[in-house]
C-alpha cells in the first residue's frame, strides 16, 4: 500500500471519529438536558408535598382536660366536704338529696370561724377559688379542649357564658359578684379567638362547676 493511500485511510478514519465523538457528546449533553428538566420537576413536587405536611394540625390536649377536671373535681369535693362536716356540727343530717346552694343562699348555715378563715383564703386575689386562678383554669380548660387553635374561640366564650348561666339554676338565684367578675375575665382573655368546637357542652359544664364551688366558698365568707 502507497503512503498517499495509508494517509488517506487515516484521515477517513480521524473524521469518522471526530464525528462520532461529536454526535455522542451531542447525545450525552441532550441526556444531561433531558434529566436536569426531571430532576427539576421532582424537587417541585417534594416542595409542594412539604408545603401541605407543614398545614398546622390541631388536636384535643386529652391529657391537660382530664388534669383540670380531677383537679376541680377534688377541690369541689373538698369544699363540699367542708360544708357537710359543718352541718353535721351543727345536728344538721345531710345526704343527697341536700340542698347546699339553698342553705348558703338563705342563710340557714352558721359558719364557724375556722370554715370562714379557710373560704377566705380561697376567694382572696391570689386563691385557688379567686378570680384570677379560677379565670386562668377556664382559659386553659378551652386551649386544651381545641388544642391550641385560637379559632374556636367563640365557642368557648359562648360556653362559659352557658355555663354562668347554669351556675346561676343551680344556685337559685344571682351568683355572688365574685362568679360575674370571673366570666367576665374568662372571656377577656378568650377574646380575638375565632369560629367553634365540638367541645363547648364540656366547656360549659366546667364553668359551671368552678363557678358553683367558688360562690359556695365566697358565702361562707360572709
Amino acid at each position: 500500500m502507497s503512503v498517499n493511500a495509508i494517509n488517506n485511510a487515516t484521515q477517513a478514519y480521524d473524521a469518522t471519529k471526530t464525528t462520532t465523538a461529536k454526535s455522542t457528546q451531542s447525545q450525552s449533553t441532550d441526556e444531561t438536558k433531558a434529566t436536569t428538566t426531571e430532576d427539576v420537576a421532582v424537587v417541585y413536587e417534594k416542595s409542594d408535598t412539604a408545603t401541605t405536611t407543614n398545614a398546622k394540625i390541631y388536636k384535643r390536649d386529652d391529657a391537660t382536660v382530664e388534669r383540670l377536671l380531677a383537679e376541680s373535681e377534688k377541690r369541689a369535693k373538698s369544699m363540699r366536704d367542708l360544708v357537710q362536716q359543718m352541718l353535721t356540727k351543727q345536728g344538721k343530717t345531710f345526704d343527697d338529696t341536700t340542698d347546699i346552694y339553698a342553705l348558703l343562699r338563705e342563710g340557714k348555715v352558721q359558719v364557724d370561724p375556722e370554715t370562714k378563715a379557710k373560704a377566705q383564703k380561697d376567694v382572696a386575689a391570689d386563691g385557688y377559688w379567686g378570680v384570677e386562678q379560677t379565670a386562668d383554669r377556664m382559659v386553659s380548660f378551652a386551649k386544651a379542649l381545641s388544642g391550641g387553635d385560637v379559632s374556636k374561640a367563640n365557642d368557648m366564650i359562648d360556653a362559659v357564658k352557658k355555663g354562668f348561666e347554669a351556675a346561676k339554676k343551680a344556685w337559685g338565684g344571682d351568683l355572688p359578684d365574685i362568679s360575674k367578675q370571673t366570666m367576665d375575665a374568662a372571656i377577656k382573655k378568650l377574646e380575638g379567638w375565632r369560629d367553634g368546637t365540638d367541645s363547648s357542652t364540656e366547656m360549659s359544664n366546667a364553668t359551671a362547676d368552678a363557678l358553683s364551688t367558688q360562690a359556695i366558698t365566697k358565702k361562707l365568707t360572709e
